[in-house]
C-alpha cells in the first residue's frame, strides 16, 4: 500500500493509540474501559458527532435497560448464551450505578423498564463525553472507515484519505439499520475480505407489511392497538401495537418479531406460500383480560336491531381500530353466533407478508459470529482485532435489552483487548 510522507507520520504519531471504530454506546463503553486501564484511546465516527443513534433511542424516553431477574433477562438474547458472558460482567445493576455516577440516575417504570429520571438521552451522552475528555480519549469525526490493511486502518476524511495503525483496533460500527444515523453494514465485505465470517444481515424489531383494505387503511392508520396479546410460532405476548398504512409494528410486535422472521424465511425456503412468497401467521387477542366463554357470555342476547359495531363496543368493548382489525381478519361478514364471535376475537389470524426493509428496523441480527472469537471478544484469524455491539450475531427485543447488550458487549471486548496487549506487552519486556 502506498503511503505518503505526511501519512507515515501520521502512522507515527498514532502506533502507541489503540483505535475504537464507532461512536456509538458499544464504542463509547470500550474507550471508557481502556483509558481507565491506562490506553492512549482514539474513536473513530463517520458522522460529525457521535452518538446518533443513542439520542434518536432517546427520543421518547431512554429506555436503558431492564430490572427483572439475570436469568430471566439472559433469556431475552438469542442466539441463548450469546452475551451471557458480557452482561455477568456488567449487568443492569452495573449499568445503573454508572449513570448514577455520571450525575444520571434513573428510575424503574410501571413496566419494569429502566430510564434515566431526566428521560432524555442527551444529558447522558454530555456526561459520558465529558468523562472521556477528561480520561483524554481522542474523538475523530468525519472518519468513514474503508479498509483494514494488516493492522492499518484506512479512512476516507473530508481531507482525503488517512491512514493509521494503531496497537490494536476495536471494531463497533453497528448493524445496518438507520443508515442515515451512521450504520449502514458496508463493514460486511471489508470483514469477509479478511477471512471474517459474518452471518447476513437482518431486521429485526422491525414492524411487518399487512395487505389491508382501502377503507380500513384510511381510517385507522396511525392508530394505536391497545392491550392486545399476540402469538406467533408459539411465542405469546401482550402489549401495545400501532396500525400502519401499510402493516403493524410496535412494541408487541417487535416482541414477537424474531418468531414472524423465521416464519417468513421458512415459507421463502419451502416456497409452499402462494406465489412463492414468505408469508406468517400473527394471532391476536383483542381482549386478553376476558376469557372466551366470558366474552361469550357478554355478547349474548343483542338488543333488536343493534348493529354488530354496537354489539363489539358496547358487549365486547373492543376500540373502533380494534373492531376493524377483526373484520379485516375474519375477511368475510363476522359470525353471529356469540361463541363464535368471541372466539374470533381471542384468536384474530392476520397474514404478515413481509418484514420491513432493514433501513426501517430499529435493530439488526447476523453478523460476526461468536464462533470466530475468542474469549475477549478477538477476532481469531486476526489478532489485535475486536469486534463488539451489534456487528456480533445476537438479537434482543426492545425494552432495554438492545442498549446493555451493546454497553455491556463493548466493555467487555475493551476488557478482552486490555489483556491481550497486556500480555504483548510482558512477552516484549521479557
Amino acid at each position: 500500500m502506498d503511503m505518503r510522507d505526511d501519512d507515515v507520520a501520521q502512522d507515527d504519531a498514532s502506533r502507541n493509540e489503540v483505535a475504537v471504530v464507532g461512536g456509538g454506546p458499544a464504542g463509547l463503553a470500550a474507550a471508557e474501559v481502556l483509558a481507565a486501564a491506562g490506553h492512549r484511546v482514539a474513536i473513530y465516527d463517520r458522522m460529525p458527532s457521535v452518538g446518533r443513534k443513542f439520542l434518536l433511542a432517546g427520543r421518547g424516553g431512554l429506555n436503558l435497560t431492564h430490572s427483572e431477574p439475570v436469568p430471566d433477562f439472559l433469556r431475552r438474547y438469542h442466539p441463548s448464551g450469546s452475551l451471557a458472558g458480557a452482561i455477568a460482567a456488567f449487568p443492569p445493576d452495573a449499568l445503573r450505578a454508572w449513570c448514577d455516577g455520571l450525575g444520571e440516575p434513573t428510575f424503574v417504570g410501571s413496566s419494569g423498564r429502566v430510564f434515566p429520571k431526566a428521560f432524555k438521552a442527551s444529558p447522558l451522552l454530555r456526561a459520558w463525553l465529558r468523562r472521556l475528555e477528561g480520561a483524554g480519549v481522542g474523538i475523530r469525526t468525519r472518519h468513514r472507515l474503508v479498509a483494514v490493511e494488516d493492522g492499518t486502518l484506512v479512512f476516507e476524511t473530508p481531507e482525503g484519505k488517512s491512514w493509521t495503525r494503531p496497537k490494536a483496533v476495536l471494531l463497533a460500527l453497528g448493524g445496518a439499520s438507520w443508515p442515515r444515523l451512521g450504520s449502514d453494514g458496508a463493514w460486511v465485505t471489508m470483514l469477509a475480505n479478511l477471512g471474517v465470517a459474518v452471518a447476513p444481515l437482518r431486521p429485526a424489531n422491525a414492524g411487518f407489511a399487512v395487505a389491508w383494505s382501502d377503507h380500513f387503511r384510511e381510517r385507522f392508520a396511525g392508530q394505536p392497538l391497545k392491550r392486545i396479546g399476540l402469538t406467533a410460532d408459539g411465542v405469546i405476548v401482550r402489549g401495545e401495537a400501532l396500525i400502519t398504512a401499510d402493516g403493524i409494528e410496535g412494541g408487541a410486535i417487535y416482541a414477537v418479531s424474531r418468531a414472524l422472521r423465521a416464519m417468513i424465511e421458512r415459507q421463502d425456503r419451502s416456497g409452499k406460500d402462494a406465489g412463492g412468497k414468505g408469508a406468517a401467521r400473527l394471532v391476536l387477542d383483542l381482549r386478553p383480560d376476558l376469557s372466551r366463554s366470558a366474552l361469550a357470555e357478554r355478547l349474548s342476547d343483542p338488543r333488536p336491531g343493534e348493529s354488530m359495531a354496537t354489539r363489539l363496543r358496547k358487549g365486547a368493548g373492543l376500540s373502533p381500530v380494534a373492531a376493524g382489525v377483526l373484520r379485516e381478519a375474519a375477511g368475510v361478514a363476522l359470525p353471529a353466533d356469540p361463541d363464535a364471535l368471541a372466539g374470533l376475537i381471542k384468536a384474530a389470524p392476520l397474514r404478515l407478508h413481509a418484514m420491513a426493509p432493514i433501513e426501517r428496523a430499529i435493530s439488526t441480527a447476523g453478523g460476526v459470529g461468536f464462533d470466530g472469537l475468542d474469549a475477549g471478544f478477538m477476532v481469531r484469524k486476526r489478532p489485535g482485532l475486536f469486534v463488539a455491539g451489534e456487528m456480533l450475531d445476537w438479537e434482543a427485543p426492545t425494552g432495554g435489552y438492545l442498549l446493555q447488550g451493546a454497553i455491556s458487549s463493548g466493555r467487555a471486548a475493551a476488557a478482552g483487548m486490555a489483556a491481550w496487549l497486556a500480555g504483548r506487552e510482558d512477552v516484549s519486556a521479557a
